[in-house]
């Protein structure tokens, strides 16, 4: 999986990149097919946002989360497109079981 890590009034250090592309890995757990991600991290006065788009096999998945910490942010986008991958997941796997189920 391919993350692209923008920063928008945010300098993006090293230790930023390594933590997104840590929870981001999480993903990869859940389903594999998570082919790019665009993450774009913000601060807007005092609050810091975080949001993502990702392509996925069958789907796009879109998220958003705002903080006033920029790593509870990040953690809080990580749960909300966990959620929406498990849930695509669940989808594809509905999909192909109902067809083989049908076949026979």
């Amino acid at each position: 999986m391919q993350v692209n890590l923008t920063g928008h009034h945010v300098y993006i250090t090293d230790a930023l990149r390594d933590y997104v592309d840590e929870k981001m890995a999480r993903l990869d757990r859940h389903f594999d097919h998570v082919s790019n991600l665009h993450v774009i991290v913000s601060v807007e006065k005092l609050k810091k946002k975080a949001e993502a788009t990702g392509l996925l096999a069958g789907a796009d998945v879109v998220a958003d989360s705002v903080h006033e910490d920029m790593y509870a942010a990040i953690d809080a986008l990580v749960d909300k497109l966990d959620r929406q991958v498990r849930s695509e997941e669940r989808r594809v796997w509905k999909e192909w079981f109902d067809g083989w189920a049908a076949a026979y």
